[in-house]
């Protein structure tokens, strides 16, 4: 057991869903309480009483080189006293990431980029607003990046907009209405970005992005499950995505962050469609110790582990990528064997996005 454990914490890993970092000059832009919580304002108040928390504390001090019984104030002095580019190395090393994709949607700049569809639907332009110019310059778009080399895939975000349950045939009248409303609403030959509101232009959206992704063999993730509170939680369940995925067997969908708290209804459709892939990515360190090993058994009670991969869904902070894969390794060191690990942190990912990588055993 000692050695299988080893082998999990060393093997180089594949981050196949991140976000950037903040700069050093905003640091302390945001709340450090958003390393394990995605709640907002006050409610992120009461983030340092859960589970989590206390283990990403205790995982913190000993990065830092604290005591296990480190407050959370002292992690907080301790790493206020350290250079950014300290805190990064420090993390980096630690973490043992060989590649890193990269969502940009967050801002930043881009290793391996997964454009989120949506926005490139936003960008302004004359005559945008007549659905036919909006489909032509959408597909055109897609088309254009999916032939950048250095993009990996798409990311959607429709579950944060209007659900998961994206139609499979087309809705003239209401991609029309909805264009009508939004002409009205910021007008033709306005500057002013288009947000994707309207549930019929949404859908538009998916349904061409992953047209064209079939036909240049990039795979689409979807954002599915745990998400802050702009996410309506009844509609971000990957089973809305089941007639979506049958109806498009050419395109691999990722399923991302374990799609918490749907855990069995993401393993099911990994298992029944040989298009679809599971990511368990953000539940480390936004759940607790037992409740990701509970995670874990329960996608694995139906998903081949060839289907599974890993991410830390790091973000702002660089102690995100740091404590999502240590933490990550520690679960899956209680559940798996050493050859499912190692396609879970690297080969699935390596495969998938067609990446072409070697592991590299000195990360650190």
């Amino acid at each position: 057991m000692a050695c299988l454990v080893d082998i999990i914490r060393e093997h180089p890993a594949i981050d196949n869903h991140a976000h950037p970092l903040l700069t050093a000059g905003n640091r302390d832009l945001l709340a450090f309480e958003g390393l394990t919580s995605e709640a907002k304002g006050a409610a992120l108040e009461d983030a340092v009483y859960t589970l989590a928390h206390s283990t990403a504390r205790r995982d913190l001090a000993e990065l830092y080189g604290l005591p296990p019984h480190a407050s959370w104030d002292d992690v907080k002095k301790n790493r206020a006293g350290r250079s950014y580019d300290e805190l990064c190395r420090l993390c980096f090393e630690k973490a043992k990431i060989q590649c890193i994709l990269i969502d940009d949607g967050l801002g930043g700049e881009i290793l391996e980029e997964l454009l989120r569809m949506e926005h490139l639907a936003l960008a302004p332009d004359q005559g945008l607003y007549l659905l036919t110019k909006f489909s032509e310059v959408l597909r055109a778009r897609l088309e254009a990046t999916a032939k950048d080399p250095d993009v990996a895939g798409f990311k959607s975000v429709v579950c944060y907009r209007t659900g998961l349950d994206v139609s499979v045939v087309p809705n003239m009248d209401a991609e029309v209405e909805a264009m009508n409303v939004a002409s009205l609403r910021f007008g033709v030959g306005t500057n002013t970005p288009l947000r994707l509101a309207d549930k019929a232009l949404n859908d538009l959206v998916v349904r061409t992005t992953i047209e064209v992704a079939a036909e240049h063999g990039k795979p689409v993730q979807f954002h599915t499950g745990l998400g802050d509170a702009d996410i309506t939680l009844t509609r971000a369940s990957p089973a809305h995505l089941q007639p979506l995925i049958a109806a498009h067997p050419q395109t691999n969908f990722v399923l991302l962050h374990a799609s918490y708290p749907y855990m069995r209804e993401a393993g099911y459709l990994t298992a029944m469609y040989k298009n679809v892939y599971l990511d368990i990515g953000e539940v480390f360190p936004m759940v607790s110790g037992c409740g990701q090993v509970t995670l874990i058994r329960q996608v694995l009670e139906l998903a081949p582990t060839n289907k599974v991969m890993w991410s830390s869904d790091g973000h702002w902070w660089p102690e995100t990528y740091y404590l999502g894969s240590i933490q990550a390794r520690r679960a899956l060191s209680s559940v798996m064997q050493d050859a499912a690990a190692k396609d879970i942190l690297f080969q699935t990912a390596n495969r998938l996005y067609s990446l072409g990588l070697e592991t590299q055993r000195s990360l650190s």
